[in-house]
């Protein structure tokens, strides 16, 4: 999303002479998202809008113009993930193709990221590698975010990259769950279909916001706002978690196959 959302209801709340805070506790929401849509690192609710065109007398001016999901481009999409992942106190993972992002070694987020069609220049495959490890860097805090991820056997099986690349990025993610940074559980070729089984999903939650989702899948990515099909998103990973191999047997498949793919260490 752009700023000029955000910027219109800056103008409206200043005008009404009111504070970020004094906002919130007219609208019921917190000072933290307020300060958030009006930078525009978040959309609000139907129901945000709904409330914040009430509490500064706008009639449905916020309602009417909420920006919809067809405005919003994949890329604008990402980068609000990527700020949001900065915030969030707990991610859950389903990973279909890929290894999620940040669980990415350089060299697997290098061949994932080369692997563009149109092909994109060296220069500009480098620079999204940095932004894919500078996501990375919020695992490096020993407690948050709380870290899950569910890994289709897919795409332990179909390799991206040379042998040692993949034996590297298994490992690399091994060596996480074993120091206890994160949770890593593979859902078995033996399930057949499961809820999950078209697209990724991220599900994010928050100190003081109501939790959100990203689903990506057929070039086509969007960020999910509405309770109801958070919960509904939620509901389906609880249900593919629950078919999915235990901790120590993900490890040990996750460490088998990094053996077949050259890891000998």
């Amino acid at each position: 999303m752009g700023t000029i959302y955000g910027d219109w209801l800056k103008e409206q709340r200043e005008a009404a002479g009111l504070t970020q805070q004094q906002l919130a506790d007219r609208a019921i929401m917190t000072r933290s998202h307020i300060a958030h849509i009006e930078a525009g690192r978040r959309v609000p609710s139907k129901e945000d809008a709904r409330r914040l065109d009430m509490a500064l007398n706008t009639g449905n001016v916020l309602s009417s113009f909420l920006p919809q999901d067809d405005d919003v481009s994949i890329a604008e999409y990402f980068e609000r993930v990527r700020v949001l992942e900065q915030q969030a106190v707990a991610i859950h993972e389903f990973a279909l193709a890929y290894f999620p992002g940040i669980l990415q070694t350089k060299r697997y987020a290098r061949a994932v990221l080369g692997a563009a069609f149109p092909p994109v220049s060296e220069e500009e495959c480098d620079r999204r590698v940095v932004t894919r490890l500078e996501r990375a860097k919020i695992l490096e805090d020993p407690v948050t975010p709380v870290m899950w991820a569910l890994l289709d056997e897919t795409l332990l099986r179909r390799p991206v990259a040379d042998g040692d690349v993949m034996a590297e990025q298994f490992m690399h993610v091994v060596g996480l769950a074993e120091a206890g940074r994160i949770r890593v559980h593979v859902l078995p070729f033996a399930v057949g279909h499961h809820p999950l089984a078209h697209s990724m999903l991220k599900l994010m939650w928050f100190e003081d916001q109501p939790p959100l989702a990203y689903t990506e899948g057929g070039y086509m990515g969007r960020l999910h706002d509405s309770p109801s099909v958070v919960r509904q998103l939620q509901h389906r990973y609880a249900l593919a978690l629950s078919q999915a191999m235990p901790l120590e047997d993900s490890l040990a498949l996750l460490r088998a196959t990094a053996k077949e793919y050259g890891h000998h260490d």
